[in-house]
């Protein structure tokens, strides 16, 4: 799951994903004008100057906990934005005083909670959120990350359950949101698309200052509604919703992410290249462009792989597992290591249960000739009903392998 804005909430793949890990996970807002974050930050954004004030101010009063926490919140929002780690150290490092302290400030265990998730720390993080819900159970925001936390780890019974106590607490679009993201996974897209898109609608259609939806929000909303057309099998729909997304003007790397993948699918590359081409600065965009280039066999197709090996190796290095999802495909796709990329891909799924992750596993178990290995995405898609066509196909061919033993030999194929 990709590392989440605190202005954003509980984007979730996500998922979404993105993170820096890299996706979005859901978004469930508490208000229908909730901003959604942006991608890159510049260093004339508003967000960088106010975290230069937040840093000065800390300075004078390190002991100030509501300076610190700020502080912290900014440096988590600048990590979510361009997908760079060091800052959730520095955030960390802002809140140290208190968080070991014996009974921590709620604001400072939510903190905690956020830089714990970034981390896929998911078990702390959900122990500090029930917490914060605890003290407070009308906390929208501990709610809205816990259910992305479900919702990352699978558990969309627990998922749900944050889906219903929300529903008070935010408006009827984003109630419906909720529950038709988990309905989209489990098995039923198309009613989940038809009543989100009848909720955008009918919010849409208002026409007052206060009924009215920014441009955030519905770039976010958009996006949604292509994974779910994606689940339902219609990719001309699903385009649609990307595309219109994009021109909203608010430009976030999952929804660039989604749609390029789209495109790659639809054997598009010189589309994707046209797509990316700015936003070599993001690895699961950069990921994508070097796809595309390969493709084309484009002259910077080995410089973009060449960084993107470099990127990975430096993150082992720090000990870092946000992004083994875009490394098994990495792996797999343009370094042709199937046996990397599915070992990447099984440590991934024990952290991370997306729809995305399931892919990576499915993907590479089958071009390592490994059905095995993928039982755990093919039980998932089993149990959950999953529609989405191309993880079909995928699952088809892995029931076609012909089986192995318990010490790899082939013992018949399968018709």
């Amino acid at each position: 799951m990709r590392p989440l804005s605190a202005a954003c909430l509980a984007l979730a793949v996500a998922v979404f994903s993105a993170s820096p890990a890299t996706r979005a996970a859901p978004h469930i807002p508490a208000h229908d004008n909730v901003i959604v974050e942006k991608l890159p930050v510049r260093a004339n954004d508003p967000a960088v100057r106010h975290l230069r004030e937040l840093r000065s101010a800390h300075t004078a009063a390190p002991d100030n906990r509501d300076v610190a926490v700020r502080l912290a919140r900014s440096y988590f929002d600048l990590a979510s934005a361009e997908g760079d780690p060091r800052y959730v150290g520095y955030a960390e490092a802002a809140i140290r005083p208190w968080t070991t302290l014996p009974a921590p400030p709620t604001d400072v265990i939510l903190m905690r909670a956020l830089i714990r998730q970034y981390r896929h720390d998911f078990g702390p993080a959900l122990r500090d959120l029930d917490a914060v819900v605890a003290a407070g159970p009308g906390n929208t925001e501990a709610l809205q990350w816990q259910f992305a936390l479900h919702l990352v780890q699978a558990d969309y019974a627990a998922a749900r359950e944050r889906c219903t106590l929300l529903a008070p607490l935010t408006t009827p679009l984003a109630a419906t949101a909720c529950t038709a993201i988990l309905d989209g996974i489990n098995g039923r897209s198309r009613p989940a698309y038809a009543r989100l898109a009848a909720a955008l609608a009918l919010r849409t259609s208002t026409g007052t200052a206060a009924g009215s939806i920014d441009a955030d929000y519905r770039q976010w909303l958009l996006t949604r509604l292509g994974e779910l057309a994606l689940r339902a099998g219609n990719k001309t729909q699903a385009e649609k919703h990307f595309r219109e997304a994009i021109a909203t003007g608010v430009i976030d790397g999952f929804v660039l992410a989604a749609y390029a993948d789209l495109l790659l699918e639809e054997k598009r590359p010189a589309e994707v290249v046209t797509l990316l081409k700015d936003w070599g600065t993001s690895d699961i965009l950069l990921l994508r462009l070097a796809l595309a280039e390969q493709a084309l066999r484009a002259p910077l197709a080995a410089a973009h792989r060449q960084a993107l090996a470099d990127r990975f190796a430096a993150a082992a290095l720090r000990g870092d597992k946000l992004h083994q999802q875009e490394e098994s495909r990495f792996a797999l796709q343009l370094q042709g290591d199937a046996a990397k990329a599915l070992a990447l891909a099984v440590e991934n799924w024990t952290s991370q249960r997306e729809p995305r992750d399931a892919r990576v596993l499915l993907e590479a178990a089958l071009a390592r000739g490994d059905a095995a290995a993928a039982k755990p995405a093919l039980d998932w898609m089993a149990s959950t009903g999953f529609e989405e066509p191309r993880y079909r196909e995928l699952a088809a061919a892995l029931a076609r392998l012909p089986a192995k033993d318990a010490s790899g030999t082939v013992t018949g194929a399968k018709p």
